[in-house]
């Protein structure tokens, strides 16, 4: 029983301490002490030190013995890196999934895509980024590969806080959903690539606000 309370603490701990890094709230180089944040969650250190390792080994992090652990600054390279892993990955699962395409492969992605088109019509876009997820999500699993929407999640994630930072963070969701439209359609016609292609353009539309961020925001890079 006692470490199922203390998983969860940890959980606890770790989960809120995430969201206020990834959304910004707390900005890199902000330093962390066991002893403030075991305090303000009304826990022991243990909980504490257990969601600070976790949190370093996502790079969210920077612990160094008798230091203060601190918000890890965003690096170029690992962002660079994480652009071009999920990349690899979203080209292999297309690849695959077309592979594998059935009609209710298709019927799957309109639904997808229908929800996307209603959540911009309401103006609701936290429910359309939800469903971007689910899009990218639904080609991994229609690859025969639903572990590999792991990967693009944490890649997505480090590009994700990055562009927090940008006055313009807020993605035209038309073009998005347009590029949807294109890959469902080359997926649907067994065109690898028109696919293919679609995919890289769209994984690249954030090259020039990323590098907009790192000009105009060089004190939070390492």
């Amino acid at each position: 029983m006692d470490d199922f309370i203390r998983r969860t603490t940890t959980d606890a701990v770790y989960e809120q301490l995430h969201s206020e890094i990834v959304s910004l709230d707390l900005l890199p180089g902000t330093k962390l002490s066991e002893v403030d944040v075991a305090r303000r969650f009304g826990v022991s250190r243990q909980p504490v030190r257990n969601a600070f390792t976790k949190l370093g080994n996502e790079e969210l992090l920077v612990i160094r013995p008798q230091r203060a652990t601190e918000v890890r600054g965003f690096s170029m390279d690992r962002v660079t890196l994480a652009r071009l892993v999920r990349l690899s990955v979203e080209l292999e699962v297309t690849r695959r999934a077309i592979a594998l395409w059935t009609p209710d492969a298709d019927a799957m992605l309109q639904e997808n895509i229908a929800l996307q088109e209603r959540a911009i019509d309401a103006d609701d876009m936290a429910q359309f980024y939800a469903l971007d997820y689910d899009f990218h999500h639904l080609i991994c699993s229609l690859s025969d590969n639903p572990l590999a929407f792991e990967v693009v999640l944490s890649c997505k994630q480090k590009v994700d806080r990055l562009c927090m930072l940008s006055l313009t963070k807020d993605r035209d969701a038309k073009l998005v959903l347009n590029d949807h439209r294109d890959i469902a359609a080359g997926m649907a016609s067994g065109d690898l690539d028109k696919a293919l292609a679609t995919i890289h353009k769209h994984l690249s539309r954030l090259d020039d606000t990323i590098q907009l961020i790192h000009e105009t925001h060089q004190a939070y890079f390492e």
